[in-house]
């Protein structure tokens, strides 16, 4: 296994500056998106600037892994850490993930580390260069004339969207570091320090080298504070933003955002009031069955959704560094054609036969459902595993031409999760009528006419409307955050498991893999974060046999 050599230089890129990294591993930069030079000689290389910002989002970060293949990459992490997704490996080593799978490798001096923590932070660093690109226009511009004003406002729609980008990211990287109590490590560095309520250093666009060099985790408070006032500046001028593509946030994402970062710091009045406003200020509705079962787009099509990620003919990466490849187990060339991703067997059992969403994944052998072993034709369908899964569509439902196939949209936020969230701000309130009442009135009228809550504790109707969330989100790298916030066990190991051997994994609690482990480069370069990190949950659970 491959360790990470790095010459102690700090990975915190500055926002306008730059900082060479030198190592083993090769980075690859982005090649959409204005340079400096392009950005001194026209304002408008500003918009390019903004553009680049989710055409990094599915660059690939390093071709010699093919796990890395951008913030869908760090998604689909998320979801092979969880109970919900199985991936099948039958030892020919196609499963990039396994490691994240089996909780292998997963210390400070491996690769596995460092593609998140890497990709995430330069995500980071593009919006950093915007916003400090942005604001040096701001601060030359004469805005005493209408037109002047006008501008201004322009560019600080381009700032409040670089903001959300940024905030979005920060909320990610505090929620995957911040270290929370499970049943095997405790809250101490390898140094023996107290890591309790510490996230990730914080870099903004003001950052020197020397300050980034010696940033120490924010304290959640503080996080709690930047990723806020990111937001409220989005919310504020992101109305401004002309452009109406998808693959940028406007203002119901915005308010997204905040309903996902309120349930973060458990303020649940504000979650459910955002939710609510992403509803009401979304122009999308749920899917439906037609449209989610939809053989040519599918969970493919972008416009159906609130925001995502695009790809096109010319940047699919490849045939193996996008999402096609990983996510589509009807592709005959990506490596879900021959590592096909899964629900977990039990979850998929505990899915009602009047949920159309049961449809998603090839039923196991012998069962059918609304007549149905899946929601595809026998030929295809008999090719595929048992619970295999069917959301993710081919691009035009070409399942070889991988220009055609690849070039689909991932999801990034989706209405259909608000109203989980102002379901469950609710129950954490203790209105259990109201909270049950939401939910029954979504699933009857979305996924299932014949649908009742029938559980009653609060925990007990807070875990169901988190299961059907589950089911909703499935694969989309959300369910990480619910499974650690509520500290929700994981069991993989049981009779009938469709998890691999070394994957059937069991907790009590949250899993101690949920707190991901800070690269060495990092400590290396920020002499504060060196001694703070996360506790390395390698090899802390052994896996469960029959």
């Amino acid at each position: 296994m491959k360790k990470i050599i790095i010459y102690g230089l700090s990975l915190m890129l500055l926002a306008v500056s730059s900082v060479s990294l030198t190592g083993c591993i090769e980075e690859v930069e982005p090649t959409s998106g204005a340079t400096q030079e392009q950005v001194d000689a026209s304002s408008s290389a500003v918009e390019g600037l903004l553009l680049a910002i989710p055409a990094y989002s599915i660059n690939y970060w390093n071709s010699n892994y093919m796990f890395s293949f951008g913030y869908p990459g760090i998604m689909h992490i998320r979801d092979v850490e969880t109970q919900d997704m199985a991936v099948y490996d039958d030892g020919s080593g196609y499963n990039w993930f396994q490691p994240w799978a089996e909780n292998i490798h997963m210390g400070q001096d491996y690769v596995y580390g460092q593609f998140p923590w890497n990709f995430e932070y330069k995500m980071i660093n593009s919006t950093n260069n915007l916003i400090s690109t942005a604001n040096r226009f701001i601060e030359e511009m004469d805005i005493t004339s209408a037109e002047g004003e006008e501008e201004m406002l322009k560019y600080k729609a381009y700032i409040a969207t670089a903001r959300a980008y940024r905030a979005m990211v920060y909320l990610d990287l505090a929620r995957e570091y911040e270290f929370l109590e499970n049943d095997a490590t405790s809250p101490y560095s390898p140094a023996g320090n107290n890591i309790s309520g510490l996230t990730v250093p914080i870099v903004d666009e003001t950052m020197t080298e020397s300050e980034a060099r010696n940033n120490p985790r924010a304290t959640k408070a503080d996080m709690e504070a930047f990723i806020l006032a990111d937001l409220d500046m989005a919310e504020e001028y992101i109305s401004n933003l002309t452009m109406t593509t998808k693959t940028l946030p406007h203002l119901d994402a915005v308010y997204g955002l905040k309903a996902r970062y309120y349930l973060w710091v458990e303020d649940y009045v504000n979650a459910e009031k955002y939710a609510r406003l992403a509803i009401d200020n979304s122009s999308t509705k749920p899917m439906t069955e037609s449209e989610a079962l939809d053989t040519s787009t599918g969970f493919n099509d972008i416009s159906k959704w609130m925001w995502g990620m695009q790809y096109t003919s010319e940047t699919t990466n490849g045939y193996h560094l996008n999402w096609t490849s990983w996510m589509c187990n009807e592709t005959t060339y990506g490596y879900a054609s021959v590592a096909p991703v899964m629900i977990d067997a039990y979850i998929y059992s505990r899915i009602s036969d009047t949920d159309w969403r049961k449809l998603m994944w090839k039923a196991p052998s012998g069962y059918t459902l609304y007549g149905k072993s899946s929601y595809v034709d026998d030929e295809v369908g008999e090719s595929l595993m048992d619970y295999a899964s069917l959301k993710f569509r081919p691009g035009s439902g070409d399942n070889s031409t991988y220009t055609i196939a690849a070039a689909v949209g991932v999801p990034l936020m989706r209405v259909e999760e608000m109203y989980f969230i102002e379901m469950e701000a609710v129950a954490q309130q203790g209105d259990l009528t109201r909270a049950k009442n939401l939910l029954e009135t979504f699933m009857k009228n979305n996924r299932d006419t014949k649908y009742s809550c029938k559980v009653t504790s609060q925990d007990d109707v807070i875990e169901e409307i988190i299961f059907q969330k589950r089911i909703e989100l499935w694969g989309e790298g959300q369910t990480f955050f619910d499974i650690k916030r509520l500290d929700y066990a994981v069991t993989r190991g049981y009779s009938g498991t469709n998890h691999l051997d070394a994957e059937c994994l069991n907790t009590t609690t949250r899993p101690a893999w949920m707190n991901w482990v800070i690269v060495r480069l990092e400590g290396e370069g920020n002499t504060s974060v060196a001694d703070y990190n996360n506790p390395d949950p390698t090899d802390a659970y052994i896996p469960w046999t029959e």
